[in-house]
């Protein structure tokens, strides 16, 4: 009886140890079913390809510069690059935090996003790497979309500080505004669900 009661127990530590293993070593995918590399450009665009927008792109006169939705359907924006918190670690996994930098040259090198206070709005400005306190604002994550194949959410969650960091989590979703600009931001509501393009 304590032999069968071991087995079992050693069982169900190996299959939980295996499940969690599993999920923690999830990989981003992009659109063509391969994982998603650091320092490799990627194009960010919506699933849903109605007459809501384009890609991401960075838009504005002055720097930092919003992100923002193109208009065009057919814009693929503005190619992207991530960088993780573990600069040697080559492929993205799920729920890892990174760094996004923008390949737009106009404000290089402060070209990396980062959430604006206030409105919570996505720009660039941000600081490429060094986690922590002073760079919690820079720190995204990408998640999967249940139920559909190799469609992800952006989401602001960062853990790269201890716990007196307190950042509000979200969605990164898409905001209208009067002046017709399509703004990426923190919790509109609704996750704009996109893929990834190699550029």
């Amino acid at each position: 009886m304590k032999t069968t009661i071991r087995f079992f127990s050693s069982l169900l530590v190996f299959v939980t140890s295996f499940l969690v293993a599993s999920a923690a070593n999830d990989k981003v995918l992009d659109i063509d079913g391969q994982e998603l590399r650091t320092g490799t450009s990627y194009y960010i665009l919506p699933v849903e390809r109605s007459n809501v927008g384009g890609g991401l792109s960075s838009e504005g006169h002055d720097c930092p510069v919003s992100v923002v939705q193109t208009f065009n359907v057919d814009d693929r924006g503005t190619a992207v690059t991530f960088t993780l918190v573990d600069p040697k670690e080559a492929t993205i996994g799920v729920s890892e935090d990174l760094n996004i930098k923008s390949s737009d040259k106009s404000c290089a090198p402060a070209n990396v996003w980062k959430i604006d206070g206030g409105q919570r709005f996505v720009s660039t400005g941000g600081v490429l790497g060094n986690p922590g306190p002073d760079t919690i604002s820079n720190w995204f994550r990408i998640e999967k979309v249940q139920g559909r194949n190799n469609s992800h959410k952006l989401v602001y969650c960062p853990s790269v500080c201890n716990a007196s960091c307190r950042p509000v989590c979200g969605d990164l979703g898409v905001v209208q505004l009067k002046t017709g600009t399509i703004h990426l931001a923190l919790n509109t509501g609704s996750p704009l669900q996109v893929f990834f393009q190699k550029a």
